[in-house]
């Protein structure tokens, strides 16, 4: 059962992205559509074809390697300067094919002339008014951020839904209500093991407080959230503590003395200092919010994902660093999809977890891969969508300051003239993917 649970979480995981890569392409195709430009293909996948069917003059399929997806949109790169040939053959039923050419050689050169000749393959002679480059810059704007607009939309769905009803799991409200009583006082490098009959009981226990009680003040001093009140406890050291709670219907004072032991001072600093101790843990409450909340914490998202895209290269070469051997993997380090997979099918097949949780583990990272795949693609870099949302807009801005300054219009921007970047960024991308997936298969992370 535990392993047909996990292939299920997995499987369900690999198809959510999957549809949603399926609507990153329609984001692109619904508007080249709508503007007039040719799409002849939209596919999930690579490599061989598994299912194909021509709607119009659009075939929609199904490629055998799921690691992505694409859309096909004709004229993506204009016709090159002087040196380009453009010449027109025919094709098997007769209809024209223009085809360019370039007259001279060189690595980069030919690249650039076989991506130019590529793509005038499917133009023939009645698409010459239907091809990308061709397009007002805002258009073009318009269609290839398309992509991964549809990705943050779902991403910004499902983080609504899942605010809205169970909270946010990255925005903990600590109340001031007794959640759990340890029976002793455990060393803080020993946190875990059960008590032995050498541990003295807590003081919290002593004092006979009880999972439930709603905390009201400590030696006379009422406070509302529970930082006030750690804080008090820790500034006693071994000194008398008298409690006040409310229980049910009654307020009680319960007396006792905490005592002093080594803890961490913060979540975020490691450091053991010597503080007052009393026993005690809080009810933890996921905070929850409607669509304002949300946004805002997207908004707070989009910064710590600019912020690690700038980190990627870095965090990818530790985690390769880790599965040769030489250092341990980051935890918060980066996972590909077959990572992804792992979460969900631990979640899946996890007795711990509820089957709520399972759902809502499910959605949380099918909402933060969608997330995660529109913010990098709007990276201003060729082949991603920012690189051709960067050239659009370079080209209103350019023909924009010509219009202004009465001088002649420039035309249109040469995308075609930055492949050579295209294929350097292209083949980091594919290394990157490639040490992730070997990375989640030799050194995995857990979700537990």
């Amino acid at each position: 059962m535990t392993a047909l649970l996990y292939t299920l979480g997995v499987v369900t995981f690999v198809l959510a992205i999957l549809v949603s890569i399926g609507l990153h392409e329609f984001g692109h195709l619904i508007p080249a559509k709508k503007f007039g430009c040719k799409v002849p293909q939209w596919f999930i996948g690579f490599g061989p074809t598994v299912w194909s069917r021509q709607i119009g003059d659009t075939e929609y399929g199904v490629k055998a390697i799921p690691l992505g997806g694409y859309v096909k949109i004709v004229g993506m790169l204009p016709p090159g300067a002087e040196d380009l040939v453009e010449e027109t053959t025919y094709d098997e039923d007769g209809e024209p094919v223009h085809r360019v050419r370039r007259s001279n050689t060189g690595l980069f050169t030919q690249l650039i002339s076989d991506a130019r000749a590529a793509e005038w393959e499917y133009v023939k002679q009645h698409d010459t008014d239907r091809l990308f480059y061709r397009l007002p810059w805002w258009k073009k704007v318009v269609v290839m951020a398309g992509g991964p607009t549809v990705n943050i939309a779902i991403a910004f769905g499902l983080f609504a839904v899942l605010f809205a009803t169970y909270g946010n799991p990255r925005d903990e409200v600590v109340e001031p209500v007794v959640a759990a009583v340890p029976e002793c006082v455990v060393p803080v490098e020993e946190q875990g093991r059960a008590c032995t009959a050498d541990d003295p009981p807590t003081p919290a226990a002593e004092a006979g407080i009880r999972p439930g009680d709603e905390l009201l003040s400590f030696n006379g001093t009422p406070f509302s959230d529970w930082e006030s009140f750690q804080a008090l406890i820790r500034g006693n050291a071994d000194g008398d503590a008298v409690i006040e709670v409310r229980r049910g219907d009654e307020e009680l004072t319960l007396t006792t003395n905490t005592t002093v032991t080594l803890r961490q001072t913060s979540l975020e600093d490691e450091t053991l200092t010597e503080v007052g101790f009393l026993g005690v843990q809080p009810e933890v409450d996921f905070a929850t919010g409607g669509l304002v909340y949300t946004t805002a914490q997207m908004g707070t998202m989009t910064v710590e994902t600019v912020e690690a895209l700038g980190q990627l290269p870095v965090k990818v070469y530790e985690v390769g660093r880790a599965v040769v051997g030489l250092q341990e993997r980051d935890p918060e380090s980066p996972v590909s999809i077959v990572g992804g997979g792992r979460f969900a099918g631990e979640a899946a097949s996890s007795e711990a977890f509820p089957l709520t949780e399972k759902i809502v583990t499910l959605l949380f990272l099918v909402a933060s891969f969608n997330f995660f795949i529109g913010m990098f693609n709007f990276v201003p870099l060729l082949p991603l969508d920012g690189g051709h949302i960067a050239g659009a807009l370079y080209e209103g801005l350019k023909r924009g300051m010509a219009r202004l300054l009465g001088r002649p219009d420039p035309g249109h921007v040469d995308v075609a003239k930055l492949l050579p970047v295209a294929y350097v960024v292209g083949l980091a991308m594919l290394v990157m993917g490639v040490v992730l997936i070997v990375a989640d298969i030799v050194v995995p992370l857990r979700l537990t």
